[in-house]
């Protein structure tokens, strides 16, 4: 989805507290696609997430109670970028039973991050904003985004998913203990 600075407005991203994060979000109507209302509500979103150097935003996330969210895998040498995506009243299936713990935040726990295990591949079925289907088998990182977006549609947030509560850390300290603690891991 393209997406143009003068198209896509700038919207506010509710905090924990919100009733919203914690309701399960409807179903996008099947005569909602290709229509107006949603094709700027997924660029609202792309535009959103990137403005606030997000990896991922749910349309709950911007009180929205609807099933759908922008994410994108920026590029690493591990993994190739995967361009801002919305994907409409998706569904996920794990791939096998092997979990990956790893660091997560949210737009709307801001300055937060805790250590969460998520499956490490899974398959997901979803539409675009035109209606068009999607089937994708995302592993590693791309997993651990859309799992975590795809939560906010059922109302549950990473500190729900945390096994041990010891591992929540604020960002400053999180970069500067933590990171920096793994960074000098041989």
């Amino acid at each position: 989805m393209n997406i143009s600075p003068h198209s896509a407005k700038l919207l506010e991203v509710i905090r924990l507290g919100h009733p919203t994060l914690r309701d399960v979000a409807e179903p996008v109507p099947e005569d909602w696609f290709s229509s107006a209302r949603l094709m700027d509500l997924g660029r609202d979103m792309i535009r959103t997430m990137i403005e606030e150097n997000g990896v991922g935003l749910a349309a709950p996330q911007v009180a929205e109670s609807l099933r759908l969210f922008a994410y994108w895998v920026p590029e690493t040498e591990d993994e190739a970028e995967i361009p801002p995506t919305v994907l409409v009243n998706p569904e996920i299936r794990p791939i096998g039973e092997d979990f990956e713990e790893g660091w997560e935040g949210c737009l709307s726990i801001p300055g937060l991050r805790g250590l969460v295990p998520r499956h490490r591949r899974i398959k997901v079925k979803a539409r675009r904003v035109d209606g068009e289907p999607v089937s994708l088998t995302a592993d590693g990182f791309q997993a651990r985004v859309i799992q975590h977006e795809h939560d906010h549609l059922d109302g549950v947030v990473f500190l729900d998913r945390m096994t041990n509560i010891h591992s929540l850390a604020f960002e400053p300290e999180w970069e500067r203990y933590i990171l920096a603690d793994e960074s000098d891991d041989p």
